[in-house]
């Protein structure tokens, strides 16, 4: 039975950073700063900070780091670390990336025990829940089938130093909800950096119904039988070419005492491999499609999350999950398929089957209860394109749900920017014997394919979320090393918290 790793404890203190026992100190600087800006901290370096100022040697730069001794005795840590945080904004997006990097740089060192002092701008609490999350993201290690390489270092102990007199309770509770939305973020990473030959469809369904239903999540997982029952002949159509059979993932979190309405609907896509099907992709970075059900993997891990933190609201999560690959019994361009809803969908190209199996899921997830639709698929390279790695694309209606989600994900360091919908781009997805097209070409793929999943949703207010960009970092960041980056596992369980 696969489990959950289990995590360390992370504590939260507070008083007077002398008094923080760690090997390490982390402390945040920003350009700007004055030198007596944290109390004690250059005399607790015997003048040697300053000198680095004065001298130019640390600048504060965004991610610059700056290690030097602790010389007075009195003071608990031996040594600090100051990273730099540049002359912008000082939010908890900011605080959240400033804590990976550290962290990842504590972990380089072998730093055994270390300390972040919390500091920025905003909501005290907001900050401190930040910095739990980048320590925790920074523990992520995707080399996990090395065998010649050294191990990683092990995770240090973390304490977050958040409050400096008066009740702590608000910072502790703090750092404990933003530990489990790191850890989740870290599941789904894992998940996502799995190989196709080991996470196939039933064994994704396996594990990922396994982490949410450890934290108590209601799950259920339909096999191809009760697939075909239920009529989904786009997920069947895209599994035809495979010889491994799909799976639905069915979640459900059903707090007691929760009002019947609203009901919040996540649906992610689950495509285990995508090899294009007969639309076969170019050989160059396919390897990189075993990330093609990270959107499934978020909604999982979210499900685990919201449960783990008690959310008050009703949620569902559906993950239809299947392989796309090119078999003697694969669809091919031409052919019809028929959705659950009842639509009709002409297969132009056969790549374009992650919209196919969202359009089933969507509509299952409505079938469920669902009043309010989220859903979130590595769907279009036309994203990618518009707006880079750094961005998500972010569609649907009505506008108050769509900026409801938006401000919400980038609250939780989830980058969003909006994208239209207008009817105009419905013409590009119109078939002359179907329905609809399953895609509308190269002209605003991305804003296409959008539309056709809003074909399955209905007046229900929705949202979708395009992380073809953002579900993998092709090169290493401070704060993100190259791999799965775990997007959107933070803003689908804050919106479970959300009033609407």
């Amino acid at each position: 039975m696969f489990q959950a790793p289990v995590s360390t404890p992370m504590a939260c203190t507070g008083g007077p950073l002398s008094a923080l026992d760690a090997e390490l100190l982390i402390v945040p600087w920003f350009q700007g700063d004055t030198i007596d800006a944290v109390a004690g901290l250059d005399a607790a370096t015997g003048g040697e900070f300053a000198r680095a100022l004065t001298s130019k040697e640390f600048q504060a730069k965004p991610y610059e780091l700056f290690f030097t001794a602790i010389t007075d005795m009195s003071w608990r840590a031996r040594r600090v670390a100051i990273i730099g945080g540049g002359s912008g904004e000082r939010g908890s997006d900011l605080i959240r990336r400033l804590a990976t990097a550290a962290g990842l740089a504590a972990r380089q060192r072998y730093v055994a025990r270390a300390a972040f002092a919390v500091r920025g701008q905003g909501d005290a609490g907001d900050l401190a829940q930040a910095v739990a999350e980048g320590l925790t993201l920074a523990e992520f290690y995707g080399g996990s089938y090395k065998t010649e390489d050294p191990p990683p270092a092990a995770v240090p102990s973390w304490t977050v130093a958040a409050f400096e007199t008066g009740d702590g309770a608000q910072a502790v509770a703090a750092v404990a909800r933003g530990r489990i939305l790191g850890e989740c973020s870290n599941l789904a990473r894992e998940l996502s950096n799995e190989p196709g030959n080991t996470l196939t469809p039933r064994e994704f369904a396996k594990r990922a119904t396994a982490l949410a239903g450890e934290a108590g999540v209601k799950t259920e997982i339909l096999d191809e039988v009760q697939i075909e029952k239920l009529g989904m002949g786009l997920l069947l159509g895209v599994a035809r070419g495979s010889a491994e059979p799909p799976r639905l993932m069915v979640f459900r979190y059903d707090p007691p005492g929760a009002p019947a309405t609203p009901v919040l609907g996540l649906v992610g896509k689950g495509v285990t491999f995508d090899t294009g099907g007969i639309s076969i992709k170019p050989a160059e970075k396919m390897e990189q499609m075993k990330d093609d059900m990270a959107g499934g993997a978020a909604v999982a891990c979210a499900m685990r999350a919201i449960a783990l933190l008690k959310a008050p609201m009703r949620v569902i999560g559906i993950v239809p999950t299947t392989e796309n690959m090119p078999g003697g019994k694969a669809i091919k361009p031409g052919d019809v398929l028929k959705s659950a809803s009842g639509k009709t969908v002409e297969v132009i190209n056969t790549d374009a089957e992650g919209r196919l199996i969202l359009g089933d899921g969507l509509w299952y997830a409505r079938q469920l209860g669902a009043t309010h639709l989220v859903d979130v698929a590595t769907l279009t390279g036309a994203v990618v394109v518009a707006l880079g790695k750094v961005t998500t694309g972010i569609f649907g209606a009505p506008d108050e749900w769509v900026e409801r989600v938006r401000t919400v994900g980038n609250r939780a360091g989830d980058r969003m920017w909006p994208l239209p919908l207008f009817d105009d781009y419905k013409d590009q997805i119109k078939s002359d014997i179907a329905d609809l097209l399953n895609t509308g070409g190269r002209a605003a793929g991305s804003i296409t394919a959008a539309l056709f999943l809003k074909a399955f949703v209905d007046d229900v207010p929705w949202v979708h979320l395009d992380i073809a960009g953002t579900a993998w970092s092709d090169e290493s960041k401070p704060y993100l090393p190259k791999g799965p980056s775990g997007v959107a596992v933070r803003t689908l369980a804050a919106l479970a918290f959300e009033k609407f």
